[in-house]
């Protein structure tokens, strides 16, 4: 019986090779059936506008918007800036927070905010930082609960029962009020957000959902054999137990993105978080103006951002979605 050439591994292959052609097979097979579930894929296609939008800003601002009048922060066009008089349901708005220029289809499609800037170039700047705060979180969250499920399902005992009971502290907390407290104590920066929320969040619920996956990945018969074989604490938990805990942490990875995001708009909304430009800043200086009440009038001051945190929240969420049944073979159409 003849063996095709396909079926043959030459055992002089090096090691990474083989492991990289099987971590592309998987990744192939699972883009399969990623893009069987129409949701996802309209989470993707929001990821990538979005994405669209970050990368087209700089370009923008280098080759066709003049920088006096695009810059997010201290742009302001001359030509057709109004001076309307202030809301009369906010007597105490500041004076000079009352620039506004009118919807133009060729200078600012979306008009400009009470400062006179243009608030497309903010809203497109701003998706850079929201990207920057979601994946530097949702990193920090996946290297914290996983490499906490895996250690405190392998050693199980004393230090399971500290770091579990330290998972049901943070799972009761009022997340938000805790956040709205550390950011007034602590002078908060994206970074300093990023890290602390994903630290946070890594030791709350999603440590709890990974250490069960490490539980049932713990007894298999390939982690003995690798006991067997010698193999220290350290190689049999970073090797064979956080590979295949990475999967389950990529989905949660997902939802990360979206609470941060979420996250950062409220504290910026606020004003308990130091950075210079965001969506939820936009719709604190509309409020802060006295316009938040007349949205529908001045839609442009707050839809934009409101809609742009609300979009992106749930591309990550669907993409999230569909990475479950990617990750829970349970859950895939038969």
């Amino acid at each position: 019986m003849s063996v095709t050439s396909t079926t043959i591994i030459s055992t002089s292959e090096p090691l990474w090779r083989v492991r990289l052609r099987l971590a592309w097979r998987s990744l192939r097979g699972g883009w399969m059936i990623f893009r069987e579930n129409p949701v996802g894929l309209i989470g993707l296609g929001l990821i990538l506008f979005f994405v669209l939008m970050a990368v087209a800003h700089p370009i923008l601002m280098a080759t066709v918007w003049p920088f006096a009048v695009y810059d997010p922060f201290i742009g302001y066009d001359r030509e057709i800036i109004v001076h309307p008089s202030p809301p009369t349901w906010a007597p105490n708005a500041a004076t000079e927070i009352t620039s506004l220029a009118p919807l133009h289809p060729l200078r600012h499609i979306l008009g400009t905010d009470p400062l006179g800037r243009d608030v497309l170039s903010q809203l497109m700047y701003s998706t850079q930082s929201e990207f920057a705060l979601g994946i530097m979180a949702a990193l920090v969250t996946v290297m914290v609960s996983t490499t906490l499920g895996a250690i405190t399902a392998y050693y199980g005992g004393l230090i399971d029962m500290i770091f579990m009971r330290i998972a049901d502290v943070m799972i009761m907390l009022p997340f938000i009020a805790l956040m709205i407290v550390l950011s007034a104590m602590f002078d908060f920066q994206m970074l300093h957000l990023a890290v602390v929320y994903g630290i946070l969040v890594g030791f709350g619920g999603n440590s709890v959902v990974i250490k069960s996956q490490a539980l049932t990945i713990k007894v298999r018969a390939y982690i003995e054999a690798a006991r067997v074989a010698g193999g220290n604490d350290f190689h049999i938990i970073f090797t064979h137990l956080v590979p295949n805990l990475l999967p389950l942490s990529f989905l949660f990875m997902m939802i990360t993105v979206t609470n941060a995001i979420f996250i950062e708009a409220v504290l910026s909304f606020f004003g308990l978080i130091n950075i210079r430009m965001s969506w939820g800043i936009m719709i604190q200086i509309t409020q802060t103006a006295g316009y938040l009440l007349a949205s529908w009038k001045y839609w442009y001051l707050m839809f934009p951002a409101g809609l742009s945190i609300s979009l992106l929240c749930s591309a990550f969420y669907l993409v999230g979605r569909a990475l479950d049944e990617v990750v829970n073979p349970r859950l895939r159409k038969r």
